[in-house]
């Protein structure tokens, strides 16, 4: 019984922590993923080439001859654009927190869910145990019994045997008599 007992506990126990991984790891891994993203970010600060359909030489030399400085510009990055594309992947990213996060509430249901349907399995194995070790208390109690009633048989056969070859009985009359 307590070997079931061991292995139940056991098997609850890998369970939980399988459920807590389940739970803990893909938010860290999310984390770790953006700490590492922002870190190589922040780490290369050479801007990515924006595609431009402007030809360089041209504007060089016509920049040179009007002696205006908008003209290479068209290689740089708008900064409206920007901004524009940045508050669109903010609200990306703002879309994507929200829906992990309602997956992250919904595995989270789901494994109180789990969890409730092991502690409820738990109990009932826990009730057959307690059964089972009330029956095997009751059988106990009975062989024990048993015993002491044979014992008591025996010692009053032995007494009436000890009688009855007292008074002259022996074990070749008793085979006679068969």
């Amino acid at each position: 019984m307590a070997v079931r007992t061991g292995i139940v506990k056991a098997a609850l126990a890998i369970m939980a922590v399988c459920l807590a991984g389940y739970i803990v790891v893909p938010p860290l891994y999310w984390h770790l993923k953006e700490g590492i993203a922002a870190v190589s970010r922040s780490s290369s600060k050479n801007c990515q080439p924006c595609d431009c359909d402007c030809d360089f030489q041209p504007l060089l030399s016509i920049s040179r001859e009007l002696n205006n400085a908008s003209f290479p510009d068209c290689a740089k990055r708008d900064p409206e654009v920007n901004e524009d594309t940045q508050k669109n992947f903010a609200e990306l990213l703002t879309e994507e927190l929200k829906t992990r996060e309602a997956e992250t509430l919904e595995n989270q249901r789901r494994a109180d869910m789990a969890l409730l349907e092991a502690k409820k399995m738990t109990s009932q194995y826990q009730k057959e145990a307690d059964k089972c070790n009330s029956g095997m208390e009751t059988c106990e109690e009975a062989r024990e019994k048993a015993e002491a009633a044979l014992l008591d048989q025996k010692q009053l056969t032995a007494m009436w045997e000890l009688r009855a070859r007292q008074k002259g009985w022996s074990d070749s009359q008793s085979q006679t008599l068969r």
